[in-house]
């Protein structure tokens, strides 16, 4: 579990170090080709659940959502967003996960759920628009990097009840191949280009996002919940923040200021009682 976290928490300052000599679109290719390849070759030494011919549509779906425009966005609003801030909104996809299965599985919202969605979406909003000054820019980082927490969340509705006849290593092998597929039409010569040109730097960060906190972190994950029940596991996900946060500052001296850690505190503190049962 710790180590999961320790992956996921360095994700935010690599995809950054990534964006150094890649575009968002480059990386997002690069990035899920490469894993895509990965969870193949993991495919020939650990059998996969069978592919079910009319699952594929649905997988299809899955993965563009769920993983192409996931990271697409994520990936864009990092250009604009530090890495801290970024782990913060996107640790809101629990919150999306409450509200979309309220609205689509009718499952009920109690007094003290909905007041920690109140409080992780208005720390959300100070992230926002006290990062810099109010830019354009800025705004619409924060908001293509929520739109992010939404679909990760989507992808999680979308998915239960293919967890019903897929293990979830193969479901997150399918939808990372499949999805990917859509980005084929995107590689072009500028892409070519810059992977080309790719640092030692930057390779090495490109890497380790396709093993560490993509494959790995969720193969380790996968097992803890085999082993201890996800309600107990969870509170480990309130440090993934904790970690980019520190990263951020000593890889891009980001600044910490009083209105990040409010809005990091609220977050926090509506993801805990939204996850904290009556």
């Amino acid at each position: 579990m710790g180590f999961s976290i320790v992956c996921w928490g360095f994700a935010f300052p690599l995809i950054k170090l990534g964006l150094r000599e890649l575009s968002p679109i480059s990386l997002t290719i690069l990035r899920l080709s490469l894993v895509s390849i990965v969870f193949l070759v993991l495919f020939l030494v650990i059998s996969p659940s069978k592919l079910r011919l009319q699952d594929i549509p649905y997988i299809f779906l899955l993965g563009f959502i769920g993983i192409v425009l996931y990271h697409l966005c994520l990936n864009y609003g990092e250009t604009q967003v530090s890495a801290g801030a970024a782990s913060l909104i996107i640790a809101t996809i629990p919150i999306f996960v409450v509200i979309f299965a309220a609205l689509f599985l009718h499952e009920k919202i109690t007094s003290h759920i909905l007041l920690g969605i109140l409080l992780s979406m208005s720390g959300v909003t100070i992230l926002s628009i006290t990062g810099k000054k109010l830019e354009i820019e800025y705004l619409s980082g924060a908001i293509a990097i929520l739109f992010s927490a939404m679909v990760g969340a989507g992808y999680t509705i979308l998915g239960k009840k293919l967890l019903q006849r897929y293990t979830a290593f193969s479901l997150t092998g399918y939808a990372f191949i499949l999805g990917s597929v859509t980005l084929l039409p995107m590689i072009n010569n500028d892409f070519i280009t810059e992977v080309i040109n790719l640092s030692t730097i930057g390779w090495i960060a490109v890497l380790s996002l396709v093993f560490f906190p993509t494959v790995i972190a969720y193969v380790f994950w996968y097992k803890a919940l085999e082993m201890k029940p996800a309600s107990e596991i969870s509170v480990y996900l309130y440090f993934t923040p904790v970690i980019s946060t520190i990263l951020g500052i000593i890889m891009f001296n980001e600044p910490i200021t009083p209105f990040y850690l409010l809005g990091g505190f609220l977050v926090i503190l509506g993801l805990i009682l939204v996850n904290t049962k009556n």
